[in-house]
């Protein structure tokens, strides 16, 4: 059991969704929260909010850009020292064709969802392989499990997660450093981001998502699906024939038409 009370806890993207409602979470834990987000009024905001809980500290940052994760880690180690939890949970989605796509949606979408959890990471890892103690929770994407019309982009940058998530756990044991590395597979979340996609599966309510979130990494789970049927994924994919697959997930899951009104937050 990972106990979080007196950890600093850096949560990306938490001054709204389920970043927030994380924050919210790890301070009634009697954790430290510092918040990384790149809305200012939404950072202000949070933290006033928030900061009725416990301490919190904040910074404004575009976590595509490399030297502001350079520059905003030095200051988060000056003002609040060894971070003990990092919970890379900013992302975007495009919803459109891959051809449609511009040069700038996809180094924007790789940038922010793929590369912004290694760079951010690299930043605090040290720091716990000193002290042989933190955590590292990436949420990634069921998209990163199944291929999906109008999220091409997206569906590379989170199967990019989650293949580099869990090398990092297995190097982080082959180090025999007490690190844990959950990671978060997770499908539609209600919380604007994924507006006006049509699902036959429910999508999932971001309070239990946060809480689950959570629990994962004070249990210390390496994999954290939702619904649980996510998990099975890969299962499939192997025992099935593609066109069978394809099929079930396409045709009767409807999966495969879930962005086709995607409208996204606004």
């Amino acid at each position: 059991m990972y106990n979080l009370k007196d950890k600093k806890v850096l949560i990306t993207g938490g001054a709204s969704g389920i970043g927030k409602l994380m924050g919210e979470i790890v301070l009634k834990r009697g954790a430290q929260l510092i918040i990384w987000d790149i809305n200012p009024a939404g950072v202000s905001a949070t933290t006033n909010e928030l900061s009725r809980l416990g301490k919190v500290t904040s910074y404004v940052i575009d976590v595509s850009n490399a030297s502001q994760i350079k520059e905003t880690a030095k200051l988060v180690k000056k003002d609040c020292g060894v971070v003990d939890v990092v919970i890379n949970n900013a992302g975007i989605v495009v919803g459109k064709y891959f051809h449609e796509h511009t040069s700038e949606d996809i180094n924007r979408t790789m940038d922010i969802n793929a590369n912004a959890p290694m760079q951010i990471t690299l930043e605090f890892l040290m720091d716990m392989m000193h002290q042989n103690s933190g955590h590292i929770c990436n949420i990634a994407s069921s998209a990163g499990l199944i291929s999906n019309p109008k999220m091409s982009v997206y569906a590379a940058s989170k199967w990019s997660v989650i293949g580099w998530s869990d090398s990092l756990r297995l190097e982080m044991k082959q180090l025999n450093k007490n690190i844990g590395v959950t990671t978060v597979t997770p499908y539609y979340i209600n919380t604007g981001m994924f507006d006006g996609i049509k699902s036959v599966v429910p999508i999932l309510n971001p309070d239990k998502v946060a809480r689950k979130i959570i629990a994962a990494i004070e249990h210390q789970r390496i994999f954290l699906s939702m619904p649980w049927s996510v998990g099975f994924v890969r299962f499939f994919q192997g025992v099935f024939p593609i066109w069978f697959f394809d099929w079930f997930v396409g045709k009767v899951m409807g999966v495969y038409s879930t962005m086709d009104h995607f409208k996204g937050r606004q």
